[in-house]
């Protein structure tokens, strides 16, 4: 794949993501693993893209009020500081390489588990369920680059936990935080590398497609096919990872 597509990729990514208050990051991770060889290249450009598509939709969510902090605010405890532990953790390119292979396999998993469930009732969480499923997901976040929100909005479905609306927004401030916090824990680390050409012209087009995104009607969209569509992609560059980088196999 020319590095000249991406910008155009990564807008309609950008635009479907944000429609469901996500960030993007695993599909930007796989499209950068077939693109870019530097890991940390890799994973610092998710990152920083993650923060430009969120910010976007966490302000809209707050200014709605449907982000309620009083909520959310557990989730974040532990998922910030871990996510910063994960982006210090320094590893060989091959284990980086099957980590994020195995990110993106799961991942896959549960953007497909997020479409086949949709209509639950609410129920609620304790606290301290809330601060372990976050700081998992957080620390998972800051290893492989993902902004976690893959992750944490279809478990939150499956557990029956409020309602897609309320999930989705707190997706997008999970995804800005950790990012954030990721970001912050690979400049510390010294490996956060990134090619500022290539990242310009990639943040123009996420910035665009997640403002595109945030303002169309998720009714217009068939978003159950494109999700099992993207979640198939993402699914098989994580499998392809792995088999690359632990058993020599290309496919």
């Amino acid at each position: 794949m020319s590095l000249e597509y991406l910008p155009f990729i990564f807008f309609f990514i950008a635009l479907f993501y944000s429609s469901i208050g996500f960030g993007g990051g695993s599909s930007y991770l796989a499209l950068l693993s077939l693109v870019l060889t530097d890991f940390y290249e890799i994973r610092s450009t998710a990152l920083v893209l993650n923060v430009c598509v969120v910010s976007i939709g966490t302000i809209m969510f707050i200014r709605s009020g449907i982000l309620k902090l009083k909520l959310v605010w557990p989730f974040f405890v532990l998922s910030i500081p871990m996510a910063y532990l994960g982006a210090t953790v320094e590893f060989a390119e091959t284990l980086f390489f099957i980590i994020l292979g195995g990110a993106l396999l799961l991942a896959g998993l549960f953007m497909v588990l997020k479409f086949v469930r949709t209509d639950l009732n609410s129920t609620e969480l304790s606290k301290p369920k809330k601060f372990i499923l976050g700081g998992v997901i957080g620390f998972i976040s800051g290893l492989s680059g993902i902004g976690g929100g893959i992750f944490l909005s279809p478990t939150l479905n499956l557990l029956n936990w409020k309602n897609a609306r309320v999930i989705a927004s707190l997706a997008s401030v999970f995804i800005l935080v950790n990012s954030i916090a990721g970001i912050i824990g690979l400049n510390v680390a010294g490996t956060f590398i990134i090619d500022y050409e290539l990242l310009i012209n990639l943040v123009i087009a996420v910035v665009l497609g997640g403002m595109l995104g945030s303002y169309i009607s998720t009714k217009r969209l068939n978003l159950r096919i494109i999700g099992i569509l993207t979640a198939i992609l993402i699914f098989f560059v994580g499998l392809r990872l792995i088999l690359i980088h632990g058993f020599d196999i290309n496919i």
